[in-house]
């Protein structure tokens, strides 16, 4: 039995077979990481319904698409009518790839947030904002002129429901000051985070995220999106706070729990981005996969292309949702550190050499954080115990790895 893992884990990360239906057979080999070393009962983690699509084009008539998908669920209705709705989206980095728009790509496409803005308009929502941090010092810049940058149609979306708001979540905004948010889940690196009082205020919050590989974790979607909830105003240098724990929390800000846990960013960072869970439940995730890119989270990853995979899912469960996901992207969600997509190649150009050589390991890799929030509580990373409804996983999977193989460096490979 591998270090670290109870019996109980061993057991449920060598019981693949049934859910080999959604996984390639080469990808359903029994972890032989650790990916919870600290690993608790997942008995009571729960499992909601999530609902996968088929979408070929942004083109297409995503509003009415959402509708169903809503419906497939259970619906939502009565968790947004009257309320107000907060939608975290996913708008890492920039530059793009020849031909693409960054909304293509590692963007979320600005017609999936119009058209969920649409459909949660319709559906009674008093009020919808947008949120995300526009990552600029630039006196008087705003989130929406980040979104312009992109090529969004700002107007499109502010007209999409009656009442549409755009913040920038690096700045305290309308609230004047932060707000505090603990961690409800047992948490593993932070007791609590300082965020936007936006994402305290809404009733209703969605993680929108792309369905991409990330260089670092392995996989973004869902809950690597929520990563961007933590304000630059606060943390400054997140990458130096979260990533590396090189520098700790500013002073007024939560402090980690043990500042001499190792400070390698693949065992870190997933503990960290289940905290910022923990602290902000997500009662809403899409993914957006319906264009993407496989070898990393932007163009500027060594070895990354666009490809189309033609997919859109969305689940009551942040966990639930991403772990069919990956299972759509033609990866095992329970895999270890020694699977793809965990078993990570960084480019050793834009890395402290100590991130590139875990002490506890002789190769670089990331911590499944589906299995790490599982641990906790917060959401089941099972197959089988995932109710899947729409388009059955085999028929829409997009086997990201076969598109990516042979483009990591030839360095690291």
């Amino acid at each position: 039995m591998c270090k670290g893992l109870t019996r109980r884990d061993w057991l449920a990360l060598s019981g693949l077979a049934a859910g080999a239906m959604a996984v390639p057979t080469a990808a359903a080999r029994p972890s032989q990481a650790r990916p919870a070393e600290d690993a608790r009962s997942v008995s009571a983690a729960p499992a909601e319904p999530v609902s996968v699509a088929k979408v070929r084009s942004y083109d297409e008539n995503l509003t009415t698409q959402f509708r169903k998908m809503f419906d497939e669920i259970g619906g939502i209705e009565n968790q947004v009518k009257g309320k107000t709705v907060g939608i975290k989206v996913n708008l890492t980095g920039d530059g793009r790839f020849p031909g693409y728009t960054t909304g293509d790509t590692h963007w979320v496409h600005p017609r999936v947030v119009g058209s969920a803005v649409a459909a949660f308009g319709a559906l009674g929502a008093k009020r919808v904002r947008i949120l995300e941090g526009a990552e600029s010092r630039k006196l008087g810049y705003k989130l929406e002129d980040k979104l312009l940058s992109g090529g969004w149609d700002v107007n499109a979306i502010r007209n999409a429901a009656p009442i549409v708001e755009f913040e920038d979540t690096d700045k305290p905004g309308r609230a004047k000051q932060f707000s505090l948010l603990k961690v409800k889940s047992t948490p593993y690196v932070f007791p609590a985070f300082q965020v936007n009082h936006s994402y305290e205020d809404c009733d209703f919050f969605v993680s929108m995220g792309k369905m991409k590989n990330h260089e670092e974790m392995g996989l973004t979607i869902c809950i690597k999106n929520l990563f961007g909830i933590t304000p630059l105003g606060i943390y400054r240098d997140r990458e130096q706070v979260f990533h590396y724990g090189y520098v700790q929390s500013p002073s007024g800000a939560p402090v980690e729990l043990d500042p001499k846990s190792t400070r390698y960013e693949g065992w870190r960072l997933p503990r960290v981005l289940v905290d910022i869970l923990g602290s902000r439940p997500v009662d809403l995730a899409i993914a957006d996969g319906i264009v993407s890119m496989v070898g990393g989270e932007g163009p500027w990853v060594l070895g990354s292309k666009p490809v189309h995979p033609g997919i859109l899912i969305v689940g009551r469960n942040c966990v639930n949702t991403d772990a069919v996901a990956a299972a759509c992207m033609g990866y095992n969600p329970r895999a270890g550190r020694h699977e793809a997509p965990y078993r990570v190649y960084k480019n050793p150009k834009d890395h402290p050499p100590d991130q590139l050589h875990p002490g506890d390991e002789t190769f670089q890799y990331a911590d499944n954080m589906m299995l790490l929030a599982e641990a906790v509580g917060i959401g089941s990373a099972d197959l089988t115990k995932i109710d899947v409804r729409g388009v059955p996983i085999k028929e829409v999977m997009f086997e990201y790895e076969s598109f990516w193989k042979n483009q990591m460096p030839k360095a690291q490979s």
